[in-house]
């Protein structure tokens, strides 16, 4: 027993305390004192079945709490918008961050731009990309895009290199319902205009299948576009208006690891492409 003590750093008079306490707490013997050679009682044999079971699993949980530690596992889950945020911002920041944390698993969750910020605000995300500003969140400027006017290639304003805004209450207007609809919105009402709408459409596909097929005219944020779709045509609009899009979270210093690292990883490469004179 002393020898036993010796091995994990214990005196014989606390090896033999502890080994009293064991007993008592246990209500039974689990050392056979009386044996020629030292060893466990039947009662003690089984307990130290269940003891080697529970020292497993302890070094299991140090092992998964070690490897999260240093990032080798576990999931980040981020809020998403739509082709702007999935398609045109995410994956360049994506496939930088499984460079570095592959064993990291990245959950992309789209939805309208309120609904990434009831998900943030509810903790079903870690992160999420979100039109700016949202002041109840910390953030990050990822990119500005401008709205572009939208038209058939038949429409006459299709000419023009620019676009004035007043021109487009002339025609028929698709109005978009997804993240940029309040903007679009306040541009309006900031010139003092009023378009003429006859339909609201929340996908960009169908607002340019709309457009294309002659039914109207529409505003749409520049990133949430394809680079080209039958028939349609995108033009600049006077007055121009700026839409910032940024990453959000609840409390930068609150982040998982993982959360914590993808929102380092975005600063940096935000910073990095500032000093390239990137916008």
């Amino acid at each position: 027993m002393s020898a036993g003590g010796t091995r994990i750093g214990m005196s014989a008079s606390a090896t033999s305390h502890a080994l009293r306490a064991l007993e008592t707490n246990l209500g039974v013997i689990v050392v056979d004192r009386h044996a020629k050679n030292f060893g466990l009682t039947d009662a003690g044999s089984r307990v130290l079945q269940h003891a080697l079971d529970v020292f497993t699993s302890l070094k299991t949980i140090e092992q998964e709490g070690k490897a999260a530690a240093e990032l080798k596992t576990g999931v980040l889950r981020i809020g998403s918008f739509g082709i702007t945020s999935s398609v045109r911002i995410l994956p360049t920041l994506m496939d930088r961050f499984r460079a570095q944390y592959p064993g990291i698993e990245i959950c992309i969750v789209e939805d309208p731009d309120q609904g990434v910020e009831q998900a943030l605000a509810e903790g079903r995300v870690d992160l999420g990309v979100v039109v700016l500003p949202k002041p109840q969140f910390d953030t990050i400027l990822l990119a500005v895009d401008e709205l572009v006017a939208v038209l058939p290639g038949s429409n006459p304003l299709a000419r023009c290199e620019r676009i004035e805004l007043r021109d487009l209450i002339k025609y028929p207007f698709i109005m978009t319902q997804a993240g940029s609809q309040g903007l679009v919105r306040k541009l309006f009402d900031r010139c003092g205009l009023v378009p003429r709408i006859t339909h609201e459409l929340s996908q960009v596909w169908s607002i340019l299948d709309f457009v294309g097929r002659g039914q109207g005219v529409s505003v749409v944020a520049s990133l949430a576009l394809p680079d080209g779709f039958p028939g349609v045509i995108t033009r600049p609009i006077l007055p121009r208006s700026q839409r910032r899009i940024g990453l959000a979270c609840r409390d930068e210093t609150r982040l998982a690891l993982q959360g914590r690292a993808f929102w380092r990883m975005a600063r940096s490469a935000v910073a990095a492409r500032q000093l390239s004179g990137g916008n």
